[in-house]
């Protein structure tokens, strides 16, 4: 899936990937108990952030990337009825290999 946003700088629109809905122990959970998604797919990725003197330093992510990123981290946005999030390089706290 492409998205027509975007980032700028060291920012980065990733698509959350929803957690099962069902417990090990087979214990289905409603809507209102769901942690909020802390794993989700890059879409789009800025130029990189800016430094002082004039350079971009590179992002370490790239389109594609399945990330872990911080619970509350990051602007939740909606295009084309898909749950976005847009987060700064520096709220993702890993990549999946």
């Amino acid at each position: 899936m492409a998205t027509k946003l975007q980032p700028l700088g060291d920012r980065v629109v990733v698509k959350p990937i929803p957690k099962e809905d069902v417990t090990k122990g087979g214990i289905v959970l409603p809507d209102t108990a769901k942690e909020k998604p802390q794993e989700g797919k890059v879409l789009a990725v800025g130029p990189g952030k800016m430094t002082d003197d004039g350079k971009r330093i590179a992002m370490d992510v790239k389109v594609g990337d399945v990330v872990l990123y911080a619970k509350y981290g990051g602007t939740e946005v909606k295009e084309d009825d898909e749950e976005l999030i847009i987060l700064r390089e520096s709220d993702i706290l890993a990549k999946k290999g």
